[in-house]
């Protein structure tokens, strides 16, 4: 028996803790998607609609530098989320994504999720609170791979060790 949406979304980290009607809620903004390895799930500057549960494959978040192809600053897998800027004005992306192999996701409509949130305050907050969770842990595993490319120790000149 294939599984429901809702039972889809449950089996993901974002929504684990939600309770069954707001995981029905959030099931109705919500279908299965594909993309191909190299594919763009999303663009920087484009309108952010989506957001997007990895099921399978990889994801890579790029930025752009000048004269360069994109930087690739994270890879995401199964169970990671893609795409937050739906949630924040004015709802543009701020970097790119690509499929980095066959990806199937959950695409949730953004803008479906928060007309319900807007019409029902207590999956709102809900949302809030899961949303700010995973940003949260999203910005801590940045600041470490920050400190892991450039951090400098306190004993050390700012420009790295001399010989």
């Amino acid at each position: 028996m294939p599984e429901s949406m809702a039972d889809l979304l449950t089996a993901q980290p974002l929504f684990r803790s939600l309770p069954p009607d707001a995981l029905a809620t959030v099931a109705g903004c919500a279908h299965n998607t594909a993309f191909r390895a190299g594919e763009l799930l999303l663009a920087e500057g484009g309108e952010a609609t989506t957001l997007f549960l990895i099921r399978r494959g990889a994801v890579a978040i790029e930025v752009h530098d000048p004269g360069r192809e994109g930087i690739v600053v994270q890879t995401l897998s199964a169970g990671h989320v893609v795409g937050w800027s739906w949630l924040v004005p004015p709802y543009r992306w701020n970097f790119d994504a690509r499929a980095v192999t066959d990806v199937g996701a959950i695409a949730i409509d953004g803008a479906c999720l928060r007309s319900k949130a807007d019409a029902d305050p207590a999956l709102g907050y809900s949302l809030l609170q899961t949303v700010s969770g995973m940003l949260l842990e999203r910005l801590q595993a940045t600041r470490t791979q920050l400190l892991d490319l450039y951090g400098t120790r306190r004993d050390e000149p700012a420009g790295g060790r001399t010989a």
